[in-house]
């Protein structure tokens, strides 16, 4: 590589929880900048969480990271030629793009959902999430599915 690698930016934390997961989550979140918004929304969602599982023992923050994690594909499949045909070829995951992944896969899931506000939409895609249901938790069962299948053109990782 010619360049040097670009620095890593600093995500500040969020100002209630305190967390950068909270942040980057709602950067992902966030349409024309509007982060306020994207906030009001996060939160929102989290109360909503609160209120329809409140038999949990665990805070709402708890219940979106477990719903994160259950989200999460630890393997994915990438194209690949060689010799004129193209493989799909299963690749561990990085812990960055992972994260990133699951956040995008249960936002998308959450914007398609039929609701009222999209906070309320959200907050019902994270409780999907976190019963392992929904349409995030099945993403990430078809991206495995799909390495299974095709685990026998491993050996061309590079």
């Amino acid at each position: 590589m010619r360049k040097a690698k670009p620095k890593k930016r600093v995500i500040l934390p969020d100002p209630v929880f305190n967390d950068q997961k909270v942040s980057k989550f709602v950067n992902h979140l966030m349409y024309d900048g509007k982060k306020s918004i994207s906030y009001a929304i996060f939160y929102q969602a989290l109360e909503t969480v609160k209120e329809k599982m409140a038999n949990e023992e665990k805070s709402p923050l708890e219940i979106w990271k477990q719903a994160l994690d259950n989200v999460t594909p630890q393997v994915e499949v990438k194209s690949r030629r060689i010799g004129g045909a193209t493989f799909q070829v299963p690749t561990e995951v990085r812990p960055e793009r992972k994260q990133s992944i699951s956040m995008k896969n249960l936002i998308q899931f959450a914007r398609k959902r039929s609701g009222k506000s999209m906070a309320e939409k959200l907050a019902a895609e994270i409780m999907d999430a976190y019963n392992n249901q929904g349409g995030a938790y099945k993403r990430k069962e078809d991206m495995h599915r799909m390495a299974e299948a095709n685990r026998a053109f491993a050996h061309f990782r590079f």
